[in-house]
């Protein structure tokens, strides 16, 4: 029997990583597995920013509608558990063990051996279809149509949220390339719901719609009013739907929101029972970790996984709604194949001091190579060898009445609570 670190373990350590374009593997693993996936339902959701926090709003609807509700993400922030839900529970230690297991002694069988990846998607099928779940909100890894996660056969709802210019050696150099390589998880005959876009990446969603059948909805951007907003929260309005409250922050939630609830009206379209009470409160209940995340109050001490142009775009409005007038501190990690000069260069008149560290990544730049590129263009900066340095050194900086800003990349986030609760706890 394994214990769970060698279960953990076995998955991130016996596989090839990265990615490896193509469905044979994970179709074949999951043959091995009987199909397990052929017995599910989903909401398939791909996008460049926003798919987490959408797939996390999605499921909290419908498991307060009373659905065996799945949900699967990716990265995970703090532990592996988090990337497999169900009902609003990560994956316990014994089933993780026991899934892991039963999926290994076929995965070792392959003549090609699976992607970290896949093995994981096969993982979370096997494991939802021995939970009977009702629906499975399953987060896409990247792309689309050669996703691991595109072995399903048609969804419940096909979405696409927010796109942009990320992994475009893989996915083509244009936002319409992209949106095309993220358009073949819609299937024939099915059903799409996509975030408003321009009026070429729009016509690309229309194009592949018509060509296949496909009901396309697009959320409902133009009624959307955000009424009010504070650290705890935003109250807005949508459509006919008003006074809802979204603990997530930023004007880009709202939007995340809007396709959720575009989501929300075409599964009851199709016969899923979700009540505007279900809908309500399963937007006040969710919880998603990482994005603009108060993680503490006493000091202010904000982590965001942002780590691309619109993410940094959606931060600065974020720190220009929700920190006006509070000095930030931001303390900050990149990954060395980043345009960290991009993404860097909106937010530093917002912010007073760069605190950098150096994520846990093989793609990690050095703390000291990222003040010293921040120090050549204009902005105080200091980089410090470990996580507990920096950290304290950020709460230092900002003393009583600043905020410590964590961003750059999801990579340092969990090393940094870390280092965060361990101060705390002394």
């Amino acid at each position: 029997m394994l214990t769970v670190q060698q279960a953990t373990d076995y998955i991130h350590s016996k596989f090839r990583k990265g990615a490896a374009p193509g469905l044979h593997r994970v179709r074949e693993l999951l043959a091995m597995l009987g199909n397990p996936e052929k017995k599910l339902k989903f909401v398939h959701i791909a996008g460049t920013n926003g798919k987490g926090s959408t797939a996390a709003m999605t499921a909290s609807i419908l498991n307060h509608a009373g659905y065996r509700t799945g949900l699967f993400t990716s990265p995970f922030i703090y532990r592996f558990h988090e990337r497999i839900q169900f009902c609003g529970e990560q994956i316990g230690d014994e089933d993780l063990v026991t899934v892991v297991e039963y999926v290994r002694n076929f995965a070792e069988t392959m003549a090609e051996p699976p992607t970290e990846f896949e093995l994981v998607c096969g993982i979370a099928m096997e494991y939802y279809a021995r939970k009977k779940a009702d629906i499975v909100v399953l987060e896409v890894g990247m792309g689309g149509a050669l996703d691991a996660t595109n072995a399903i056969e048609c969804p419940e709802v096909a979405v696409i949220t927010n796109i942009g210019l990320d992994h475009t050696d893989a996915l083509g150099d244009t936002v319409e390339a992209i949106a095309m390589a993220k358009a073949g998880i819609f299937k024939e005959n099915g059903t799409a719901v996509v975030y408003r876009a321009s009026e070429s990446v729009e016509q690309v969603y229309e194009q592949v719609c018509a060509e296949k059948n496909i009901r396309l909805h697009k959320a409902d951007f133009d009624t959307l009013v955000r009424k009010s907003h504070s650290l705890e929260g935003q109250v807005f309005d949508c459509g006919q739907r008003k006074d809802l409250f979204l603990p997530l922050l930023g004007d880009h939630q709202l939007h995340n929101a809007s396709v959720v609830l575009s989501i929300a009206d075409a599964l009851t379209g199709q016969g899923w029972r979700i009540t505007e009470e279900d809908i309500r409160e399963g937007l006040a209940a969710v919880t998603w970790p990482g994005r603009f995340d108060i993680v503490s109050r006493d000091p202010l001490f904000i982590i965001d996984g942002g780590h691309n142009p619109q993410c940094i775009e959606a931060l600065v409005k974020n720190i220009q709604d929700y920190l006006a007038g509070r000095r930030v501190i931001a303390l900050v990690g990149v990954l060395a194949d980043k345009d960290y000069g991009e993404m860097f260069r909106p937010v530093m008149e917002l912010v007073e001091q760069f605190v950098c560290v150096t994520p846990d990544s093989p793609r990690k730049l050095e703390a000291k190579l990222l003040a010293q590129y921040l120090r050549d263009n204009g902005a105080k900066a200091e980089g410090f060898d470990t996580m507990p340095e920096g950290v304290a050194a950020a709460l230092s900086q900002a003393g009583q009445d600043g905020v410590v800003l964590c961003f750059g990349s999801l990579y340092s986030i969990g090393d940094i609570k870390a280092a965060l609760d361990q101060m705390k706890n002394r």
